[in-house]
């Protein structure tokens, strides 16, 4: 099989897992008790204005109408070309397209899971490396004891303790929000404040996002690093036993061509479905931690629809999710199977 055979036969897989979950969520969430329209009214509800909020929301259809009516609106292609994003229906709560909402708020999160995922790669890999060359020494020990640690600790522990060393005791770094207050943001390009910033040429601007970043990003790339940590060092324990690499030191080459050109090269492919795997995880992994900071990104957004019951906000968010998770899945099958010719074989 050819990479282009493979890389259209993966596009095509993606398209009945994101039905299937856009189908679960669907009827999970009108399985759940609660009613959205009771919700929205609270205690002061009129029967009246019950029934017409219904029959202007489509509850009033049987299950499968509802669902088909969905459907239809995301495959919608005037709707997609006029707004520039899918037709993700109405919020139950204040009647703004979901998709405007999703949109705007998925840049914050985006942002934090790139960051993240770099902290969590910069630290984690090397640490891999460093512990599968001291193996069972005292640094080795360190090491895996630390990557232990930082993935057991609770996200939202680790970011209130963070806050409270740097934000409240030594005030060095915002404990929340994306920006301060008494900064106007960036102009909207990319959505994502350090990169606006840049473009713009405002540095002051590109400062205080990046205070911001900081202690959000840090906790979530902690907490990755751990399984980076175990993961390189597995494959390079494994990788370093290997005969080729006995032949590179035999040949007199230096050692760190020898682990990093060699070793972590040829060790890198599983490093890297994981890197690509845990990145769309960290979108999901990201809703305690943008509540822990207050961050405006899509993770907050859901909890808040959720506190309603919000059927078409928390669909939407979940597709967006569900969307960018197999987005990224296929990005790292078509890079594997670029490297590693075996695998579209």
């Amino acid at each position: 099989m050819g990479l282009r055979s493979y890389v259209i036969t993966r596009v095509l897989l993606t398209i009945p897992t994101l039905l299937l979950l856009l189908t679960m969520v669907f009827l999970v969430m009108r399985v759940l008790p609660g009613d959205p329209v009771s919700l929205h009214f609270e205690k002061k509800a009129d029967p009246l204005q019950m029934e017409q909020m219904r029959h202007l929301l489509g509850m009033d259809k049987p299950l499968w109408a509802q669902y088909f009516d969905y459907i239809a609106g995301l495959v919608d292609v005037n709707y997609f070309s006029a707004h520039g994003y899918p037709n993700l229906g109405k919020s139950m709560q204040s009647f703004e397209e979901v998709g405007g909402q999703v949109f705007s708020a998925f840049p914050a999160t985006l942002e934090l899971a790139i960051y993240s995922m770099i902290i969590a790669s910069a630290l984690g890999i090397p640490l891999g490396v460093i512990a599968s060359k001291s193996y069972n020494s005292v640094l080795d020990h360190l090491i895996r004891g630390f990557g232990t640690v930082t993935y057991a600790v609770p996200v939202f522990f680790l970011g209130v303790i963070l806050q409270l060393i740097f934000g409240v005791y030594l005030h060095w770094l915002p404990t929340g929000l994306r920006i301060n207050p008494s900064v106007v943001p960036p102009p909207t390009i990319t959505g994502l404040y350090t990169v606006d910033s840049l473009l713009q040429g405002n540095f002051v601007k590109f400062f205080e996002s990046s205070k911001a970043l900081i202690l959000p990003s840090l906790t979530l790339g902690l907490i990755l690093s751990g399984i980076f940590i175990r993961l390189t060092r597995t494959n390079m324990l494994e990788t370093l036993r290997l005969d080729f690499v006995t032949a590179a030191r035999a040949r007199g080459l230096k050692d760190s061509t020898v682990t990093y050109g060699y070793a972590l090269r040829n060790a890198f492919l599983p490093i890297l479905t994981m890197v690509g795997l845990q990145f769309a995880m960290l979108l999901g992994g990201a809703i305690l931690t943008e509540t822990t900071f207050s961050w405006p990104g899509l993770g907050r957004y859901i909890v808040q629809r959720i506190n309603f019951r919000d059927y078409t906000a928390i669909q939407g968010a979940v597709v967006m999710f569900g969307l960018f998770v197999a987005l990224v899945s296929l990005i790292v099958d078509i890079l594997y199977a670029y490297v590693d010719p075996r695998i579209r074989m």
